[in-house]
C-alpha cells in the first residue's frame, strides 16, 4: 500500500491536536491526488490553506501529490520573515510575474 505523510503548520496544527492525529499523519493513497481532494478528505477548509509544501518545497494547491510524498498545509498569514525563508514570497512574485492565478 502506498502512503503519504501529512503535516500542517500554524493555525492548522490545531486541527491535528483537536482530532488527536499523529504527527505526521500517514495516509494511504491510491495513485495521484491534489490538495483540494486531501483537504476534503480531512475536512480542512481550503480557505484556511494558502500554500502546500511537497517534499520541502512550496507548491501551488493544484500540484500533483504522489505516493511517497511528504506534504504540509500552510495557512494564510505566515509572518513576513518566514514567507521569505520558506520560499512563499518568491513563489508569489513568480506567479504574479507569470500571471498565474491561485
Amino acid at each position: 500500500m502506498n502512503t503519504i505523510e501529512v503535516r500542517a503548520f500554524g493555525e492548522l496544527m490545531k486541527l491535528f491536536a483537536e482530532r488527536n492525529w499523529p504527527w505526521p499523519l500517514v495516509v494511504p493513497i491510491d495513485g495521484e491526488t491534489n490538495a483540494d481532494d486531501l483537504a476534503e478528505k480531512f475536512d480542512i477548509p481550503m480557505k484556511k490553506v494558502e500554500i502546500l509544501f511537497v517534499n520541502g518545497f512550496a507548491q501551488r494547491l493544484d500540484y500533483p501529490i504522489k505516493p511517497g510524498d511528504r506534504i504540509a498545509f500552510v495557512p494564510p498569514g505566515t509572518p513576513g520573515p518566514y514567507r521569505l525563508f520558506l520560499g512563499l514570497a518568491q513563489k508569489q512574485a513568480n506567479e504574479v510575474k507569470l500571471g498565474v492565478k491561485k
